[in-house]
């Protein structure tokens, strides 16, 4: 398989199809480094800031064109 011609998210849904020629392979060892040296309660605590950081944002309207 041509890797520009692979759409991962649909594709590689059970797996890389493509192997050794992945153009992600940095993404995927770059998250396994993340999870292997950061803590679950750190993670947790990551997941909150950013939560919180969402919940307090305005809201943004969305107006439609055609009023």
């Amino acid at each position: 398989m041509n890797p520009d011609q692979v759409n991962c998210a649909v594709d590689c849904a059970k797996g890389c199809v493509l192997g050794d020629r992945c153009p992600n392979t940095e993404y995927k060892n770059e998250a396994s480094n993340f999870i292997q040296e950061t803590s679950l309660d750190k993670m947790l605590e990551m997941a909150e800031i950013a939560r919180m950081k969402k919940i307090s944002e305005p809201p943004k309207w969305v107006i439609p064109d055609d009023i």
